[in-house]
């Protein structure tokens, strides 16, 4: 249930906030977003939040990114 919630808000961020930025900032493939919601719906809350949250650290100019599916 708590991951079902964390996806609903992560899908009004894609719809109302990620729109109103200029450019695209992630550098991976899928977007950090995307990843986070496919994360939480395969593993669960407590998984794809650990998960989520090591991809959006690693989401940094100094980082080289590019296709990184969720495991």
């Amino acid at each position: 249930m708590f991951s079902k919630i964390l996806i609903f808000l992560i899908s009004l961020y894609q719809k109302l906030i990620s729109p109103i930025k200029r450019r695209s900032s992630c550098i991976y493939y899928p977007t950090c977003s995307s990843y986070a919601k496919e994360a939480l719906h395969k593993h669960g809350a407590m998984k794809g939040m650990y998960l989520s949250s090591r991809r959006i650290l690693r989401c940094h100019p100094f980082h080289q990114g590019g296709y990184d599916p969720v495991p």
